[in-house]
């Protein structure tokens, strides 16, 4: 497992070990995740979300004032100014600083994987807890860009995404982070998504049907969302020393 020092503040871009050509970089104000194919997509992004093709992801900083009566609107029209194609770009927005973002890639036999977090906690939500709940979006706080090279069914996406969002509770446990309103261990925040990318390479020639804990690719993707989680963590908090 590699990391990258995207975390310093004075990174701008950042290109893949493990992926030729994946290009991670720092914007004025949002982070520009381009893939160099159209990948296999399935998210819960603002933009872009669901099933589809995708080759860009965008990360974009709101502050805790921004309005979310219309994001899906506020997107569209960045990515517009920012000349990124609506229909193959998958956009979120953070409140986190873009500068504390993590990134986290692993290199394996039948795929290799790249993972992108930003994430604060100032929302921290226990699910399956009484809590008050929002009619309207509100500005994303972990938000996971996970990219993985290599085959997998549909299925097994549905798998992978399950497996990070394991992952991003067990680094909030671990960190002992707490549901802001009952005090309980959270399991996230309030507004977190996800986007995640698979190549359908066929250089690959493993398709993986499962991506669970009990896998060699489900371990991985543990692996790096959970580190990923965890340094950015970290790093917003040394920030604020």
């Amino acid at each position: 497992m590699m990391t990258t020092p995207f975390v310093d503040g004075i990174t701008k871009q950042y290109h893949s070990t493990v992926w030729p050509e994946l290009t991670l970089t720092r914007e004025d104000q949002h982070l520009l995740l381009h893939s160099p194919i159209l990948l296999d997509s399935l998210s819960s992004a603002v933009h872009g979300g669901g099933k589809g093709y995708i080759n860009r992801v965008t990360n974009r900083y709101v502050d805790r004032f921004y309005e979310c009566d219309d994001p899906e609107r506020d997107i569209t029209k960045w990515l517009g100014e920012w000349n990124y194609p609506l229909e193959s770009t998958a956009g979120l927005l953070t409140a986190v600083k873009l500068e504390h973002a993590a990134v986290l890639e692993e290199q394996g036999e039948s795929a290799s994987l790249f993972c992108c977090t930003t994430a604060g906690v100032s929302n921290g939500a226990r699910a399956g807890s009484e809590r008050t709940t929002f009619p309207a979006y509100r500005a994303g706080t972990i938000n996971i860009m996970l990219m993985i090279d290599g085959q997998l069914t549909q299925a097994a996406m549905v798998n992978a995404i399950m497996t990070a969002v394991e992952a991003k509770a067990a680094a909030l446990a671990d960190l002992d982070i707490r549901d802001s309103e009952n005090g309980l261990v959270a399991t996230g925040t309030t507004t977190d998504a996800i986007v995640l990318g698979v190549s359908q390479h066929k250089a690959y020639v493993a398709t993986h049907a499962y991506a669970g804990t009990a896998t060699e690719l489900g371990a991985a993707i543990g692996r790096i969302v959970y580190g990923t989680v965890m340094e950015s963590l970290i790093a917003a908090k040394a920030s604020l020393r």
